[in-house]
């Protein structure tokens, strides 16, 4: 050994000079080389030339860009060769670094920067392969005109090559991670560790390839290939491949990525088979014929996320690219699909022809399970299901006629599906949709709906119609489902059915707890409705109404009532207007017509409409009115009251004002057993709203107070609770007994058959100040001197003056 290393020592000058000329005989384009020596060690018992951190410039013309970049090269030959003074270079070995070969655009390759050993063979070294290694290389190739890339980490891969010219036998073995391979901008191989053991004979003379049986393991699945390529003038390649211990992660590895990313994480067990042959020219313009058999028995698919598992299933599938070897003739088939889920047996075929302009058929029959359906095939928008559905569908059309003309006459469609007992638990809204029943009838794009009826919470529902476009809209973006249909409830609690999504396991609130106030209103923006409603109990809030009648139209996310009619607090409400939820806020444009409600009851379900002023326990009597209003509310239903508008005209019957604090002031006229009971036969008026204000123009109030027949009342009340109202009270006159404990305001004689008290309510509700009205006062003050003013021209002008009653003595009280 010591005998050996000597000998390297004293001969590596020459070995390395041998080496370097020998290299530029065969080389035909740029190495740059950091380091070059012989060494016994890197591949005893061979002495290999190491080279360091080489870098080889691709054989293109005028390019600078590197074929291949390495940390390491290693070519051997005998330690005998240095004895007999021939070197012959037999294996190479290539570690960590890149090699990045390419077909260019214009058909020109970037390797070829050996000249062919048949070339040059006198000198006393010469290459000889018959061994290539590569480890730890990434092997980059782009195929242009081809539109292929492929990449892959060769972790320990070896090639041996035997040359019996004109034939180059070469054996393949080893092990590699496959990062990408692309064709065609599609994406088949993606992170996938493989295992190749291969040979094949390539003929110098014929160009001819001959691929002998050969394995390629892609993790557990093992795929067998062979078959023959020529390359004289055209490429043309007849390969066949057989699948064996695949599953459907290998055989979903072998269809392009954006096709199966939904079925990516499904695993399966039992027997899935596949076959497949490759034959044909291959080319920029030319495709080789494809024709791939596959399938499986009494296999089963589960996806390990959701416990769910599809068994027993069997089925045929074939995907060839057609007799023109193209797109257009193209297809993929499913045949004879059969198996079960839970016990629920399913089966069906399908078949996609002509990949350019794409024509399916479909068929479906199944007994299913919604829970066991939606723990093995999930929709995102449901979190919870239950119930038993029977569904048989078929479907035939051309789907680019399909997606731009979803009626045409050309999509034929047929099938029914039957829901018993089902329920559903939405994502957007806590309540559970239990006990759906009812029979789907497809027609084209049309289901005829019957009997479709259910329950919400504590709310039912009834349909009898027609659900319109319903393909579309569930397998097309931006398509809009119609419904048009009969809807019957018994009851509705609105409360619950626009309550905010906030309970975490969407348990439905008890019925006997106070309503929550968070509320989610938001209209589908691909959702059209019209709707012959029939509702017989209807709860809000406080607020119950029955027997609902009326149009329920939507469209654009605006909603239309032209007739709802419905009973209500001892009375009937009529209601027609919009509600437009296109925006951030929901603006509702109404006209409500009122006839003959119970004010108190009104005020009590309305809440008191915000105020605790005047409220249910104030005020009695019959009101008839039509109010016209513009509301805004965001979409959590809070009211935008500096954007309402409203005007109000109202007339209240046998009305009662009882225990109205602001009365009690005046019991320096009128008993107060008589202000606490104040009745009137009828109240007219026509109230306004804007700004966060109620306007109340100047009404008369005929009451049945002994010491005044009527009030007269203006003025306004602000949402924030400021009040500022004038009253003008005629008093009788007569002798009034003061309580002891009671300050009073001013009342103002004339000549008037009663004198008049001017008085202002100003102030917050809890905190008001009833006081004399000085400019009413005044402006009176000055209309009488005006009168007496004209009958003092009149006597002067010789007219008779009018008799008038004494005017009593005026009175002073002082009022807050």
């Amino acid at each position: 050994m010591t005998l050996a290393v000597g000998v390297i020592y004293l001969y590596q000058d020459k070995i390395i000079q041998l080496f370097v000329a020998e290299g530029n005989k065969h080389i035909k384009t740029k190495i740059a080389v950091e380091k070059m020596e012989v060494s016994l060690w890197e591949k005893f018992p061979q002495v290999a030339i190491s080279l360091h951190n080489v870098e080889v410039t691709e054989a293109v013309e005028g390019s600078t860009a590197p074929l291949a970049k390495l940390e390491r090269v290693h070519s051997t030959f005998s330690l005998w060769d240095i004895v007999k003074g021939t070197y012959r270079i037999r294996e190479i070995y290539l570690e960590e670094g890149e090699l990045m070969v390419k077909v260019l655009p214009n058909g020109q390759v970037n390797y070829l920067f050996f000249q062919n050993a048949d070339t040059v063979q006198t000198g006393k070294m010469r290459y000889d392969l018959q061994h290539i290694g590569l480890k730890k290389v990434k092997v980059i190739y782009q195929d242009a005109p081809g539109k292929q890339h492929y990449e892959l980490q060769a972790h320990l891969l070896s090639a041996a090559l035997a040359v019996d010219d004109p034939v180059i036998t070469i054996q393949t073995e080893g092990t590699a991670l496959v990062h990408s391979v692309r064709v065609a901008g599609h994406e088949f191989i993606r992170q996938k560790e493989i295992q190749l053991n291969s040979q094949l004979a390539i003929n110098t003379a014929t160009k001819q390839i001959t691929l002998e049986p050969s394995d390629l393991q892609i993790e557990k699945a093992l795929y067998q290939f062979g078959g023959q390529i020529a390359y004289k003038d055209k490429t043309y390649i007849d390969l066949a491949v057989q699948g064996k211990n695949t599953n459907v992660q290998s055989l979903l590895a072998l269809i392009p990525q954006k096709y199966t990313k939904q079925l990516a994480q499904y695993q399966s067990q039992g027997d899935v088979y596949f076959k497949g042959k490759v034959k044909g020219e291959v080319s920029a313009n030319k495709s080789p014929f494809f024709d791939v058999a596959f399938g499986c028995k009494r296999a089963s698919f589960y996806h390990p996320d959701y416990k769910e598992k599809v068994e027993g299933v069997t089925l045929e599938g074939r995907f060839t690219n057609g007799a023109q070897r193209n797109s257009q003739t193209s297809m993929l088939e499913l045949r004879n699909v059969r198996g079960n889920l839970r016990g629920k047996p399913f089966s069906g075929e399908f078949a996609y022809q002509n990949f350019s302009d794409p024509y399916i058929q479909a068929q479906l029959k199944a007994d299913v399970d919604v829970a066991h359906v939606l723990g093995a095939f999930p929709v995102e928008e449901i979190s919870k299901g239950s119930g038993q559905a029977q569904v048989q569908f078929s479907f035939a059309g051309n789907l680019n006629t399909f997606k731009t003309n979803p009626g045409s006459s050309k999509i034929k469609t047929s099938g029914d599906i039957q829901l018993r007992n089902v329920s559903l638990l939405f994502r957007q809204h806590p309540q559970y949709l239990n006990g759906l029943t009812g029979t789907f009838l497809f027609r084209k794009n049309d289901v005829a709906v019957t009997n479709f009826k259910g329950k919400v919470g504590d709310s039912d529902f009834l349909l009898n119609g027609y659900f319109k476009n319903v393909l579309p809209w569930v397998f097309l973006k931006g398509q809009k489902l119609r419904i048009e249909a009969d809807f019957e409830s018994a009851f509705l609690n609105l409360d619950q059915l626009l309550a905010a999504a906030n309970s975490a396991d969407g348990a439905a609130p008890k019925s006997n707890k106070k309503p929550s106030t968070d509320y989610a209103f938001n209209m589908p923006a691909n959702l059209e409705l019209d709707l012959n409603a029939a509702v017989r109990h209807l709860q809000f809030r406080r607020f119950k109404a029955k027997q609902l009648q009326g149009q329920v139209r939507l469209q654009n996310q605006v909603i239309t009532t032209p007739n709802i009619a419905l009973q209500a607090v001892g009375g009937k409400f009529r209601v027609r207007g919009t509600m437009d939820a296109r925006h951030p806020l929901i603006k509702i444009t109404s006209t409500a017509n009122i006839d003959h409600i119970k004010v108190d009851s009104l005020m009590y379900a309305f809440e008191n409409f915000g105020q605790a002023f005047i409220t249910q326990r104030h005020l009695n009597g019959e009101l008839t009115a039509q109010i016209d209003s513009d509301l805004f509310f965001d979409h959590q239903l809070n009211a935008r009251t500096d954007l309402m508008q409203a005007e109000i005209k109202t007339s209240i019957q046998n009305g009662q004002l009882l225990y109205f604090e602001p009365l009690q002031k005046l019991s320096a006229f009128v008993d107060r057993r008589e202000l606490a009971n104040l009745r009137f036969s009828e109240l007219k008026n026509n109230f306004f709203i804007q700004s966060r204000t109620i306007y109340i123009p100047e009404m008369e109030i005929q009451t049945s107070a002994s010491r005044f027949s009527s009030i007269t009342v203006s003025g306004t009340h602000t949402f924030d609770q400021d009040m500022d109202y004038r009253l003008r009270i005629p008093l009788a006159i007569t002798t009034a007994k003061r309580d002891k404990d009671e300050r009073f305001g001013v009342i103002e004689t004339s000549s008037a058959p009663n004198p008049m008290l001017f008085l202002t309510i100003k102030g917050k509700e809890g905190n008001f100040k009833v006081a004399y009205d000085q400019e009413k006062v005044k402006d009176k003050i000055a209309s009488d001197l005006q009168r007496e003013k004209q009958e003092l021209k009149d006597v002067l002008k010789g007219k008779k003056k009018e008799e008038k009653s004494v005017k009593p003595a005026t009175e002073f009280f002082e009022f807050e």
